[in-house]
């Protein structure tokens, strides 16, 4: 029989999270049909994770683990888990139990009315309050830069139909970010509403994670940046051909020549850390181009348990 529904859930040093995320998983999952599966990716974890979920591989086959070599990033683990799924719809989440499974069967019913992705946005979230404003104003930013309508407050807790998975699977970029792809691909969309709650064990990711991820998502998905580079530019190259034509009125018809090195000195840091600036946007593209040349594959897995061989 065809799977209705697959599971993705990335695992990094989750150990705390496993057994209670299963359980409600679970419980959740044969409320909507008894033909699932949930797919665990083990992106390189050094805790425990990877040890407790192979005891549930073991113990039900619906589970089913990947594990890769080592630590190769969430969206990676979440790409391998879209391109092994199998289901007619599938749904990505994190493992840190934030994400309440219980809104899973609240997608599936709204799916069957119709929308091929069903995002999850987040009402409220009980978290540390910085944490929550950087994360509010990232997300406003990337709806007003992207070249494409992203859903504010929607992170990557979703379900999707087969199709639009197959759309992103048939992608040839490495650096993929799930999110906005999903809103790239089109089709009906629609959101429902949750209250994100606190992680339930563990450590949260480090703001240097959140930063990254936050680059990757703006640089795939807008040049706003690069054209910003090239505002600068037109505009301080402005600004010094105003000082050139100023500083000769004032040096030959009025006889005032600007005596000092502080002004001089200030203008050419001022000026030296924009080009910095522009050259450090210019590099972020450029080594995602070298990244996607080199066609080095995205993950790869040590050991996978309960896949059809």
């Amino acid at each position: 029989m065809k799977t209705k529904i697959s599971v993705v859930i990335p695992v990094w040093n989750e150990e705390g999270n496993i057994n209670i995320l299963y359980s409600k998983l679970r419980e959740t999952l044969l409320k909507i049909d008894k033909n699932f599966e949930i797919i665990f990716i083990n992106d390189g974890s050094f805790d425990n994770s990877y040890q407790l979920l192979k005891k549930i591989a073991k113990r039900d086959k619906k589970v089913k683990l990947i594990s890769f070599s080592r630590n190769f990033g969430h969206m990676s683990a979440i790409n391998a888990g879209l391109e092994h799924s199998t289901g007619e719809r599938v749904v990505v989440m994190d493992a840190d139990m934030q994400d309440p499974p219980f809104v899973i069967e609240k997608m599936y019913k709204k799916s069957l009315e119709g929308f091929d992705v069903v995002y999850g946005v987040k009402k409220k979230r009980k978290e540390n309050f910085i944490r929550v404003y950087m994360m509010k104003v990232f997300y406003r930013l990337l709806s007003k830069i992207s070249n494409i309508k992203i859903p504010l407050d929607a992170g990557t807790f979703s379900l999707v139909t087969r199709k639009v998975v197959n759309h992103i699977n048939e992608l040839p970029e490495r650096n993929k970010y799930y999110s906005g792809l999903r809103a790239w691909a089109g089709y009906s969309q629609t959101g429902i509403t949750y209250e994100r709650a606190k992680r339930y064990k563990g450590k949260e990711a480090s703001y240097a994670r959140l930063f990254k991820l936050a680059m990757d998502q703006i640089v795939s998905f807008s040049f706003v940046p690069l054209k910003l580079a090239s505002f600068l530019g037109f505009i301080f190259s402005f600004i010094a051909f105003l000082m050139i034509i100023v500083l000769f009125i004032l040096k030959f018809f009025v006889n005032l020549g600007i005596v000092g090195w502080t002004s001089t000195i200030t203008t050419i840091l001022l000026i030296g850390g924009v080009q910095l600036i522009t050259l450090g946007i210019i590099g972020e593209y450029l080594a995602r181009i070298y990244d996607e040349v080199k066609h080095r594959p995205e993950y790869i897995v040590k050991e996978k348990i309960n896949f059809k061989k």
